[in-house]
């Protein structure tokens, strides 16, 4: 009897929860609701969760839907994720438009939970708000770091992980007898991360061999988590009030200790580049990216915690690129080219003198 009272009253408060919900997201609604002309909304909007339900499926491929829906509505209509008014456009005119003319109003960025927690409080370059900030930290990696001098100083880096893997490829096929059969995805993977980190740091943690170092371990399992749960749809970037969801499924214990090991990683980083400065001079060409942001947070009048956390979130962002695989394949994301092996068959083709390095 008793065990049947208690849920009966927590039925009945997830009920009035519920009710709540609903009354508070109407009630957000029509008070952010602006007048004037308004672009159409696409219909089959549901209270709070707005139009995600049309944009969710397994199978669905979410330019396709747009486009279906752009058919219907036009050129520019409206839809809403959760309670978040957000504007379609499918035509280049008005999209030229919007980031020329009027690029100021769309060049900020929505807040995400995950890159409030893992990415130092949205601080990382891609994800930046519009502001001096974004404008100081955007001219600092254009001018920079991903200058045609500054990659072209850091060539000998691309240039080696290339060889490294064709090494490696080589003598997996000698030792088989000639030809065999490798996984290239992993590979490939591996080696543009490498050359990505070691262009940020210097170092080289990523590697097909199973016997790495702790501090790569660490390097990988981070980042792997990092890359994780920023891809998931948390529900408190939708509605804003189903915040404790994100907690209770454990995602935000998760993200905080995440956050925690990618700081302990960069954080290495930083102070090792920090005690080599004050060791040495540090040649031109000898700089990774690193040394230049360290460099030019000398010019600023920031204190120096100021400047690392500036410099650890920039290094991630710089790294989040990476995840991306080169895939032409149609799908609803990337689980089904990721699951789809890369295979290739190893036959040396030239003298094995052409092979040495």
């Amino acid at each position: 009897m008793k065990t049947l009272i208690e849920l009966r009253e927590i039925s009945l408060y997830a009920l009035l929860f519920a009710i709540i919900s609903i009354v508070l997201a109407t009630k957000y609604a029509k008070v952010n609701k602006k007048k004037g002309k308004r672009p159409p909304e696409a219909a089959g909007s549901w209270p709070i969760i707005g139009h995600l339900h049309l944009l969710g499926g397994r199978n669905q491929l979410l330019h396709r839907t747009l486009g279906v829906m752009a058919d219907k509505y036009g050129p520019i209509f409206s839809i809403r994720l959760g309670i978040h008014p957000t504007i379609v456009v499918s035509n280049w005119e008005i999209l030229k438009e919007c980031f020329t003319t009027n690029d100021r109003v769309f060049s900020t960025r929505p807040k995400f939970l995950a890159l409030k927690i893992m990415g130092y409080n949205q601080t990382m370059f891609g994800f930046a708000p519009y502001g001096e900030y974004w404008r100081d930290i955007r001219k600092l990696v254009m001018v920079e770091l991903l200058s045609n001098q500054r990659l072209e100083l850091l060539k000998h880096v691309r240039d080696t992980e290339t060889s490294l893997l064709t090494k490696e490829l080589y003598e997996k096929s000698v030792k088989s007898g000639g030809q065999v059969t490798v996984e290239m995805k992993k590979r490939l993977g591996d080696m543009a991360m490498n050359i990505i980190v070691r262009m940020i740091s210097g170092k080289r943690y990523f590697s097909i061999d199973a016997n790495s170092n702790q501090e790569s371990k660490r390097c990988q399992e981070a980042l792997a988590n990092f890359f994780y749960l920023v891809g998931l749809n948390l529900a408190s970037d939708a509605v804003p009030f189903l915040g404790w969801l994100d907690s209770v499924k454990g995602y935000v214990g998760k993200m905080k200790r995440t956050a925690r090991e990618l700081d302990n990683v960069l954080g290495s980083w930083v102070n090792e580049h920090r005690r080599t400065r004050l060791n040495r001079s540090i040649k031109e060409e000898e700089k990774d990216f690193i040394h230049v942001m360290l460099s030019s947070m000398d010019d600023r009048d920031i204190s120096v915690d100021e400047a690392d956390t500036t410099v650890k979130a920039n290094c991630l962002s710089l790294l989040s690129v990476s995840d991306t695989p080169v895939d032409m394949t149609e799908s609803p994301g990337l689980a089904v080219p990721k699951a789809t092996p890369l295979e290739v068959v190893l036959r040396p083709r030239l003298p094995s003198i052409a092979y040495e390095f």
